[in-house]
């Protein structure tokens, strides 16, 4: 256990050096070191390190603009190392959602503000055993958020019906892109 406790202070102490302010550019990081750190980011969430909850906001929001998604997973990436994290979900949560003019501003549970629109798109899957919609909003390079449920309930409320080829559907307009939030006819039920 001392192994992964250095190896969570290594990479905070690495994530505080991130030159400048705003996001730092993990995507241009290509650290030799790789492992993994038990670190889990549950479905609602919440971040565990070694099955306990990192109590600490600034701690977790410092973890947050850390992240990459590569094709095999998501990673805490420094200048010097890349550790695999397990996220059972979405890596964000949007937690709130305002209109703004033509656009839709989502908060995140770190304290993103995204606006939906062409870079950050709104999807909704079906689960196909049980037909509830899982919402997720793009917020930076594949890096997901799940739509909490009463979020996703505001889109509805603000949705407008629209003609598709598979029939009438609902969705929603942010910055010049229609988002549908759920399947065709749907609503009509």
């Amino acid at each position: 256990m001392a192994e992964a406790a250095s190896g969570l202070e290594r990479v905070t102490a690495a994530a505080k050096q991130a030159p400048g302010r705003g996001l730092p550019p993990v995507h241009l990081w290509n650290p030799a070191h790789c492992g993994e750190i038990d670190i889990v980011i549950k479905r609602n969430g919440l971040w565990f390190h070694e099955g306990t909850p990192i109590g600490r906001e600034a701690l977790v929001r410092l973890f947050s603009t850390i992240l990459r998604k590569d094709p095999d997973g998501i990673y805490l990436v420094t200048p010097v190392e890349r550790m695999k994290i397990t996220v059972e979900d979405a890596p964000f949560v949007a937690v709130r959602v305002d209109r703004e003019g033509e656009a839709l501003k989502f908060l995140t549970n770190v304290g993103d503000v995204v606006e939906a629109g062409p870079e950050n798109a709104i999807r909704v899957e079906m689960n196909p055993a049980t037909g509830e919609p899982h919402p997720y909003l793009h917020v930076r390079r594949g890096l997901e958020a799940l739509i909490a449920r009463p979020v996703f309930y505001e889109l509805v409320e603000l949705a407008e019906e629209r003609e598709t080829p598979d029939g009438p559907r609902l969705g929603v307009t942010s910055n010049g892109v229609w988002f549908p939030v759920g399947p065709a006819k749907a609503h009509q039920v």
